[in-house]
């Protein structure tokens, strides 16, 4: 065996060491000198101790460096942070005091940059599907650089810290554009806010419940952006250069799609510092269309600040002088003071109505015109203006009746300030062929309404101009004529100048009582453990008896039911302080408020409606909560996935409607167009006031009785709730949608009767049934009082398609226009229109404008299978309402053409074959169908009305 192992060579070691030792020391560099960038970087990159960082931070914020500046070593040491240090070190770094060195360090377009860069990278990587051995878990760093970008732009002078370093550290006025373009492309013009929405949305994989930040919010990150630049205004330097970096801010600023929420935190904050002459100086350094894009923000901040609340009563009554829009209008004209191009806007605005905002308040069009009266010129060219197209023919003709309204508000205020300054041009005005012709169009327009603007505002500038015995006078029903005197008590309106710094007391005031209904005692949560009560009462003592033979005759009492809340073994978990049934409104508002509570929260909404309801005509504790009711129902949200959540919610708010219908629907018309409003609640609104129209106009069908609360029964026995769900009706469908296609089948059904007939061979082959008087008097539908028709034009109809076409002309891309709200919208007109009845006064009026905002919406028509839908049912419901065929084919010939040439070739271009198309046919055959019978009928009448077609 010796032979197999062979010798190589042999060596002779001296004091061999041992495999173990003890190590003394390590050589870590716990304190690396930090004297310079580069070392700086070396220290980070050798796996530094929480000291080393501590060091490094101090050095980049105290020793006068900036990474502001695009150099290499800059751009490594903010990769080097980010990549590696923050993955490392940021959970324990956030509760220190460090932090704020960290954001100092970062708080540069360079650290910016490379924090996007890092999330673009995990966000990708997190999406990507990877074997399961493979995967890694991204999401704890996509979480953590969130809050990193969280700490470094938190703050109102966060842009302010930067310009000031890029004014101190940039070698050349070149490289500072540069950077400060850098930093407004990652804040203002929204990178960092989509970037930061993306990461959110990874997020949500995250089974832990989490706040979505800020940053994410596109109205949170608006509001920061206007405080900071109000910061920037406020805190603003002489020079030049800082100047038109804070203009640049602001141009960027209209590119985020927020300009709105940015001018109102703008706005706040300049009035609370009372530093407004900063701002209009802002506003002369932008470009023309920039200026009226702010004006026209600062317009809608102030009416929901200081008009939100505006209520008009058209009484016989003196026009009350309000400090309020004194102060306002001294706003506005020290903003337009000196600029011309901001002056011909607002006259612009109040003559052909751009801002929806500007429309919907009295008050801040009093404030506009006050200070446009300062101005000769502008307050002249006003007059001029609104003159010639309140009398113009096409405008009488196709103008929304609530845009004619506010026209003829602003035309009477406008002649007042004429009057008094220069009462010679208002003759002329009043003697020029622009109004005589124009009264002339409105006398003889076909719309009730149309006339009677016309007469009020002739009546009022006659007043004026004219002699006692040469005044217009006109025989009027008392509730037009009791209107007419307050258009004349316009005139009368003379609002002065106030004090720009009253303003910053009427907003801390209006903030207090905005703040003051939410105020509320907190209710206490009941208890888990039973409360013990001490009675006072004679206590019951037991006496034994040594014989118990003497109550052996007596029956004893059987046990009582048990209680199915006391099953439960441990006594602390039974909760016997149940919740109440609410009998107040403000005990159902806190009900609906508190959504930690469950019971409590479920019960106040299931029997919210029936409380409504009952109380509505009982004092005034509803009306007086009206709009708080309302907002509360609309903003509601099923955080507790309740049962019927959606029916329940849509009770309430149609019992909210019916407590005061005219007021009520003119809110919801008004706020379906504005606010921030999810898809879900604009439908909501609307199905609120086409169904709520339809029970105030007295209809009865199986849509409008499914959302009135029924009378507490027993309740009946259903099935498992897998199958119930089956087979049970779908109560959360859209109840518009379902009520507007059986309708449209009633009215398709005696069409499909007649041709049925007509196929069938002649009439004396028919065998005909005749009825008896008694038979035919049941048939015969009873007239029932229609309380909708008094209030449906200028509350609920005239509201809706006024600020329609409003939101369309200010936006060619509007969301009112989308698949999503546009066929519920056309849906609820047409329902309005119908429960309306055909002997409502307005309409001719409401005809004319629905039919006008049906053909205006045939290209997304074409586009649209919904929408394609919505319009041939509106065409149905038209020509169904108006009983009064020849009034159709005399003042609606043009339309009533262009509506059957058009429905014609729908028909001929939609293909059989699928349900849907199918029912598109059916719509539109009856559509060709009941024009056809009104143009047969009516043809010689229509030729000479269509001569000039």
């Amino acid at each position: 065996m010796a032979d197999f192992l062979t010798a190589v060579s042999t060596k002779k070691t001296k004091d061999a060491e041992p495999f173990i030792r003890e190590v003394k020391a390590l050589n870590i560099q716990d304190d690396f000198s930090i004297n310079s960038a580069d070392s700086a970087l070396k220290a980070l990159k050798n796996q530094p101790s929480r000291r080393t960082v501590n060091n490094v931070f101090e050095y980049l914020t105290t020793q006068g460096f900036s990474l502001l500046l695009p150099e290499p070593l800059n751009a490594t040491i903010a990769h080097q942070l980010v990549n590696d240090t923050i993955p490392n070190y940021w959970r324990s770094l956030r509760k220190s005091p460090q932090i704020t060195l960290l954001a100092q360090v970062l708080r540069n377009p360079t650290g910016l940059g490379h924090i996007i860069t890092r999330l673009r990278t995990l966000i990708e990587d997190s999406r990507q599907k990877k074997p399961s051995g493979q995967a890694r878990n991204t999401l704890e760093h996509v979480e953590d650089m969130l809050d990193v970008l969280h700490q470094i732009l938190y703050g109102n002078h966060t842009s302010s810290f930067v310009l000031h370093d890029v004014l101190a550290y940039s070698k050349s006025a070149v490289q500072k554009k540069l950077i400060w373009r850098e930093y407004l492309a990652l804040t203002a013009s929204g990178r960092i806010l989509s970037i930061a929405a993306e990461a959110e949305d990874v997020l949500k994989k995250i089974e832990i419940s989490r706040t979505v930040g800020w940053i994410a919010d596109g109205n949170a990150f608006a509001a920061w952006l206007g405080q900071n630049l109000a910061s920037l205004v406020i805190n603003g330097k002489e020079s030049e250069e800082y100047h038109l970096a804070v203009t640049e801010f602001c141009s960027k600023a209209l590119g985020l799609g927020y300009t709105d929420r940015i001018v109102s935190s703008l706005f706040s904050a300049l009035i609370d510092s009372g530093c407004t002459a900063l701002f209009t100086s802002l506003i002369s350094r932008m470009k023309g269309f920039e200026q009226r894009k702010y004006l026209n923000a600062v317009i809608v901040a102030i009416v929901k600040q200081y008009f939100a609340s505006d209520a008009v009563s058209k009484n016989d009554a003196p026009i009350l002088v309000s400090k309020t829009i004194s102060d306002v209008a001294a706003f506005l004209y020290s903003i337009i003071a000196d600029n011309d191009v901001l002056q011909g806007h607002l006259v612009s605005s109040l003559t052909r109505s751009t801002i929806s905002s500007l429309d919907d308040s009295l008050a801040a069009r009093r404030s506009v015109i006050a200070s446009l009266a300062k101005n000769e010129n502008s307050l002249q060219a006003l007059l001029e203006n609104s003159i010639k197209l309140f009398g113009d023919s096409m405008y009488v003709r196709h103008t929304p009746v609530l845009q004619q309204e506010v026209l003829a508000q602003n035309l009477a205020l406008c002649c007042g300030y004429v009057y008094r300054c220069q009462p010679m041009f208002l003759t002329m005005m009043a003697k020029s062929t622009y109004h005589v012709n124009g009264l002339s169009n409105r006398i003889g327009a076909p719309s009730a309404r149309a006339r009677f603007l016309g007469i009020a505002v002739g009546i009022a500038i006659s007043e004026m101009v004219d002699k006692p015995d040469l005044r217009l006078k006109f025989d009027l029903e008392d509730n037009a004529v009791e209107e007419a005197k307050w258009y004349r008590r316009l005139t009368e309106a003379n609002d002065r100048m106030g004090s720009i710094v009253d303003l910053k007391v009427q907003s801390t005031s209006l903030a207090q009582d905005k703040r003051a209904p939410s105020k509320l005692k907190p209710t206490p949560k009941p208890s888990k453990i039973p409360a013990i009560t001490e009675l006072h009462s004679p206590r019951v003592v037991e006496v034994l008896s040594e014989s118990e033979d003497e109550d052996a005759d007596l029956v004893p009492y059987e046990k009582p039911d048990s209680d199915p809340e006391d099953d439960g073994d441990d006594p602390e978990v039974i909760n016997r302080n149940k919740p109440t049934t609410p009998i107040y409104i403000r005990d159902l508002i806190v009900g609906l408020r508190d959504q930690e509570n469950y019971d409590r929260h479920e019960l106040a909404l299931a029997t919210a409606a029936s409380l409504i309801r009952r109380k509505a005509n009982f004092g005034t504790e509803v009306i007086d909560h009206l709009e708080e009711l309302a907002t509360t129902f609309t903003g509601l949200q099923d955080n507790l996935e309740l049962e019927g959540f959606t029916q329940q919610r849509q009770q309430a708010l149609i019992a909210v409607l019916l407590a005061k219908p005219a007021q009520m629907a003119q809110w919801f018309a008004r706020s379906f167009f504005s606010g921030d409003h999810s898809l879900t609640q604009r439908i909501a609104m609307l199905t609120t006031l086409g169904l709520g129209a339809r029970e105030l106009a007295g209809v009865k069908d199986s849509a409008t009785e499914e959302l009135i609360p029924a009378q507490p029964s027993f309740p009946s026995k259903q099935l498992p709730p897998h199958l119930h769900k089956i087979y049970a009706e779908d109560k959360a469908a859209d109840p518009v949608a379902k009520l507007s296609s059986s309708m449209a089948r009633e009215m398709l059904s005696p069409i499909a009767s007649q041709a049925a007939d007509q196929l069938s061979g002649p009439d004396i082959l028919k065998v005909r049934t005749f009825s008896s008087r008694m038979e035919v008097e049941k048939k015969r539908q009873k007239p029932i009082p229609n309380a909708l028709a008094q209030i449906v034009a200028d509350n609920f109809f005239f509201p809706l398609t006024g600020r329609w076409w409003l939101q369309i002309r200010s936006s060619s891309d509007s969301i009112y226009t989308s698949t999503h709200l546009l066929p519920p919208f056309l849906q609820t007109l047409s329902l309005l229109l119908n429960a309306s009845g055909p002997n409502t006064l307005a309409l001719p009026q409401m005809t004319r404008e629905y039919w006008d905002l049906l053909l205006s919406v045939r290209r997304l028509a074409s586009q649209d299978k919904n929408i394609l839908s919505a319009v041939l049912f509106g065409f149905l419901m038209i020509l169904e309402t108006n009983e009064n065929k020849e009034r159709l084919a005399t003042e609606q010939g043009k339309e009533l053409v262009e509506t059957q040439a058009w429905v014609k070739m729908v028909f001929e271009g939609l293909g059989a074959g699928s349900e849907e198309d199918e029912k598109v046919r059916v719509l539109a055959a009856g559509v060709v169908v009941r024009c056809q019978e009104v143009v047969e009928k009516y043809q010689r009448r229509m030729v000479g009305a269509l001569m000039d077609y």
